[in-house]
């Protein structure tokens, strides 16, 4: 026997030796809180051979929900489902495990202030907790006072105090319930005035007021939480802690009233203008592609000082590559075709050297990823391509500049974290999912900014994830939860944040659509403030009438969105953000991106935007590329 045939066997009778297959038993279950459960793990070859006393590691997807230690003993710690994964060469085998709620054992309350003064009123603050401390949402709580003429208690749970003492306030909700002692002093407030930030503003201006109280000898008082209330329509005030928060939609005078107790209020009055920012969207190029649908796109600068724009496809298998150096005249230098039905996204390393393209419906069914080299960006070639864990389809990508790919592959609606440091041979590092517990899960789309990833997960929500921002322990290839964002409606498309806040859009087609016919879209921007990332929460909204939210970029305070047959649109997102955005006027330009060179006439599908050496790339999923300038006018006294 020669050398080579001894090699070749020593492979083969290698290659029969390694994990193909990690079983994790049990599969799935529900593991009480503070509970244990031992797993347990099989390896098997290739041929279906069970390996003795393979090695396996274990790990939890969520610390935070359940642990495993080194021998596979789970242990459940809080509410909520986490994969535990055994793994065993470059396998790995996964089972669910479900933590549920436990029942509330208590109701917490508190109130802002440690007196009430005689007089007025506070909210308290309603908290059901289990028995771990995990909070609750209170719901059906009824409330009483043990002494109602010195502290009286309404079904909202507002505080009055009536008469200097002490009162007791029971709060019961079901077999549980919480009391909370209220101590009534004297009001040494004499006068009361409610005081706003300015005295006039613009619609879409959010402007806080402010109960102002004064003794007598005219020292200020402090302690006061009013409840807020407004007259005059088309405008809304909120209680937030102790100010009010209003924001109008119309112009107009309006009467703000501080309900300081049951019988003292002051209000105040506020003039609000219509607010008008002078600008246009003024097209100034087209790329126009009618022979088939277009898909998402990207613009970035050459290797070779020029301007390019990638736009994939939908229901095709074309990528067209487009010269945008001058804008006005975007020149087409190629067309690059895959093995595709859908390329939907498409995305360009930081260095400008490396671009990427999702792949779906593949013929061989082999799906995954296209990474091209861009060494000539007019006609760029295919350096490699990587479907080992992705032959499900990839939807959507985003590129990170430490050599890392981000994947939403649609058969498992998991994050795969893939290694682009050699090009020519990437390879998996890593994986994030929400649990597949139900059929529902979906992830869409995803983002990452400043060491955070926001990951669309449809009827789930938002998912951020620390991916090396490291305020939550997470690195690029091991993301770490930071929070979960959801609203009963779902569809979460995308998301994209800027400062403070996190714009998200959800995506509704009519059930029997026709990319080849007029769609009716609907879906609207939700505006989340993310200031405490763990405790998000909406404040406002963008919506079109008739119209369908798509993908969206923030430059400046700026919003742009392609709203599909709404067209593009241009919205002010200066400032304090609440409510209605588009009743308020911040909407300040559109762009209908339709002609008659379209693949549905006369029918606008603005699929998305991008801001790109201060011009505006629109894309429209019937007509191709588009490029216009924001005019923004300058008032002269």
């Amino acid at each position: 026997m020669g050398l080579a045939s001894s090699l070749f066997i020593l492979a083969a009778l290698q290659a029969q030796s390694q994990p193909a297959r990690v079983e994790v038993t049990p599969s799935a279950f529900e593991l009480a809180v503070e509970s244990s459960v031992q797993l347990s793990a099989v390896v098997f070859t290739e041929g279906g051979i069970r390996i003795a006393n393979a090695s396996v590691r274990w790990f939890s997807a969520d610390g935070s929900i359940a642990s495993v230690d080194d021998g596979g003993r789970v242990t459940a710690i809080n509410p909520g489902a986490v994969r535990i994964i055994a793994v065993s060469g470059a396998q790995r085998g996964i089972t669910i495990i479900t933590v549920p709620q436990l029942p509330p054992e208590k109701i917490v309350l508190r109130l802002p202030v440690e007196t009430v003064f005689a007089g007025t009123s506070a909210p308290l603050e309603v908290t059901m907790e289990s028995r771990t401390g995990t909070r609750l949402e209170a719901t059906g709580v009824r409330f009483e006072s043990s002494a109602p003429g010195v502290a009286a208690v309404d079904r909202s749970g507002r505080v009055f105090g009536r008469q200097p003492g002490t009162a007791r306030i029971r709060a019961t909700a079901g077999t549980v319930s919480g009391t909370t002692e209220v101590r009534v002093v004297s009001n040494p407030a004499t006068d009361y005035a409610v005081i706003p930030e300015g005295s006039t503003a613009r619609t879409g201006d959010v402007i806080r007021f402010r109960l102002q109280a004064t003794s007598a000898v005219g020292t200020t008082v402090d302690g006061m939480y009013p409840e807020w209330a407004m007259s005059g329509p088309g405008a809304q005030i909120e209680t937030e802690g102790a100010e009010g928060v209003f924001v109008a939609e119309r112009p107009g005078r309006y009467r703000i009233t501080a309900l300081v107790g049951e019988e003292i209020s002051r209000s105040t009055e506020i003039d609000i203008t219509q607010r008008n920012i002078p600008a246009r969207l003024i097209q100034v190029g087209r790329g126009p592609i009618a022979t088939n649908h277009s898909g998402d796109v990207w613009v970035f600068e050459g290797v070779d000082g020029r301007d390019y724009a990638y736009v994939g496809t939908l229901y095709y298998d074309w990528m067209k590559v487009w010269d945008v150096t001058d804008p006005t005249h975007p020149v087409l230098t190629d067309s690059m075709q895959l093995d595709a039905r859908r390329i939907n996204d498409v995305k360009i390393h930081p260095n400008n050297r490396i671009g990427v393209l999702t792949r779906e419906g593949a013929s061989n069914r082999r799906n995954g990823i296209v990474i091209l080299d861009l060494s000539t960006p007019a006609t760029p070639t295919i350096a490699s391509e990587y479907t080992a864990t992705v032959t499900g389809g990839v939807h959507n990508v985003w590129i990170e500049g430490n050599d890392i790919i981000y994947a939403a592959h649609n058969g498992t609606s998991d994050m795969h974290i893939i290694d682009i440091s050699d090009p020519t041979n990437p390879r998996e590092v890593g994986t994030w999912g929400l649990p597949k517990i139900a059929s529902s899960k979906t992830l869409h789309d995803l983002i990452v900014q400043d060491g955070y990833a926001y990951l669309s997960y449809w009827d789930d929500g938002v998912v951020m994830l620390d991916v090396g921002a490291g305020t939550h322990g997470g690195t690029p290839t091991q993301p770490t939860l930071v929070s979960q964002f959801s609203y009963p409606i779902g569809n979460t498309h995308t998301a994209w944040r800027s400062g403070r806040y996190l714009f998200l859009g959800d995506e509704f087609f009519p059930p029997d659509w026709d990319p080849d016919k007029p769609i009716e879209a609907r879906g609207y921007i939700h505006v989340v403030d993310y200031d405490d990332p763990e405790n998000p929460y909406e404040v406002a909204r963008y919506e079109v009438p008739e119209a369908g939210a798509h993908n969206m970029w923030v430059d400046g305070d700026r919003l742009y969105v392609g709203y599909y047959q709404g067209g593009l649109r241009v919205v002010d997102i200066s400032g304090e953000l609440r409510g209605n955005l588009y009743a308020q006027g911040r909407e300040i330009a559109v762009l209908k991106t339709t002609d008659e060179n379209s693949a549905v006439p006369n029918w606008p599908m603005t699929w998305g935007v991008q801001v790109f050496k201060g011009h505006v790339f629109a894309w429209d999923l019937n007509s191709g590329l588009w490029v216009a300038r924001l005019d923004e006018a300058t008032l002269i006294p």
